[in-house]
């Protein structure tokens, strides 16, 4: 037992010296659970910031309300990945709903990457409401740390449309990733400093999360308000969100989003993005988003990469355009504007794609074809 300890205080110390103390704090809740990255339940481990809610607005229910179960294909995919939570949204009402695994409508999980097109959705709040100039303003002009070099190129545009050149490496299963660190380290705001412009910025498509957690700290500057305060007062307070959402933040100390993942919600709060941008940032008669912001945000910014804008990932299928927000494990909000079809899937995993075959992954296709077949 003396040697056990030894051996752990000794293997905590190294930790220390060598810079790698976020992986304690991994260790403790995540890694010791039996998980290898991030899980959808994983808010209740970390510190988080409440969003508030208003005067609930509950989505309308269809008059043929889950009267088409899923097709064998599609109940196959949940089965196989493990779905938590399955909404089809017509014509502005619930036509179909399905929890899984103990969970129901109320249910809270992560929203991972999802959260990067509602940090895009605060950008151009911040915008609209003249916090930020536009989406060609410098970085630098809010951190001065990105005012040489390439660095004093990037833009808060460039940010949204992942083309920032920031030196990140996107890897969720690698402990020693800074994709890793950032999600346990309890200064991230330092993490993120940290990182260098070493590709030319506002060229090329490159996925970092880096860029979505930078442009929060942007848009937090540049409002002077807290990112959940400003999520509240943007959009969750007036589309109604049913219940209050969770935003994990690094440690309670330094209180700063996971801006790039990590909001905590329910799939029928989550669909409401997917209405705001069908219906072109207008709600309830209320312009919240300004509406030539949400078509650059759903067109691609670069012809080499059609599959994204600003914050949003893009498709074309069975001949229908549609843009969606996509996280970690197959989380989904996926909206098919020309036949005012919203459908939300949450869940533990989904069939990875090739990203040098296809940017979507097959399961993608697999829910937008069955849920035609449902509708037929």
């Amino acid at each position: 037992m003396k040697w056990l300890v030894i051996s752990l205080a000794s293997l905590i110390v190294l930790l220390y010296v060598f810079d790698l103390d976020y992986l304690i704090k991994a260790v403790r809740t995540i890694y010791i659970k039996g998980y290898t990255t991030a899980y959808l339940e994983d808010y209740k481990v970390f510190d988080n910031r409440v969003v508030e809610n208003g005067v609930a607005q509950p989505w309308a229910i269809h008059h043929d309300y889950n009267t088409v179960k899923a097709t064998e294909p599609l109940q196959a995919f949940h089965d196989r990945s493990e779905s938590v939570a399955f909404l089809i949204i017509k014509n502005d009402s619930i036509w179909h709903e399905s929890y899984f695994q103990g969970y129901d409508q109320n249910s809270k999980s992560n929203s991972f990457s999802m959260a990067k097109s509602i940090v895009s959705a605060l950008l151009g709040k911040a915008i609209m409401e003249g916090y930020i100039s536009g989406l060609d303003q410098k970085v630098s002009d809010f951190y001065p740390q990105f005012g040489e070099g390439l660095g004093a190129q990037m833009t808060v545009g460039d940010l949204s449309s992942m083309s920032s050149g920031l030196n990140w490496d996107e890897a969720y299963y690698s402990p020693l990733s800074i994709t890793t660190r950032s999600y346990f380290d309890d200064n991230l705001e330092k993490v993120i400093l940290g990182l260098k412009v070493v590709d030319q910025p506002g060229q090329t498509f490159k996925y970092l999360s880096g860029s979505t957690e930078l442009l929060a700290m942007v848009i937090t500057k540049a409002t002077g308000k807290k990112l959940s305060t400003y999520l509240s007062e943007s959009f969750w307070k007036p589309m109604g969100a049913e219940n209050e959402a969770f935003w994990q933040l690094d440690s309670e100390e330094h209180g700063l989003e996971k801006a790039y993942c990590c909001i905590g919600s329910k799939a029928r709060d989550f669909a409401r993005f997917g209405k705001l941008y069908m219906q072109n940032g207008q709600w309830n008669g209320q312009q919240l988003l300004d509406s030539t912001f949400v078509a650059k945000s759903i067109t691609p910014r670069f012809p080499s990469s059609p599959e994204y804008g600003y914050g949003w990932w893009l498709a074309n299928h069975l001949g229908k355009e549609i843009f969606y927000m996509r996280g970690h494990l197959g989380q989904l909000v996926i909206v098919i504007p020309e036949d005012e079809l919203i459908i939300v899937r949450l869940g533990r995993t989904i069939t990875k794609n090739d990203v040098a075959v296809d940017p979507h992954s097959p399961d993608f296709y697999t829910i937008i074809e069955e849920v035609y077949k449902m509708m037929e």
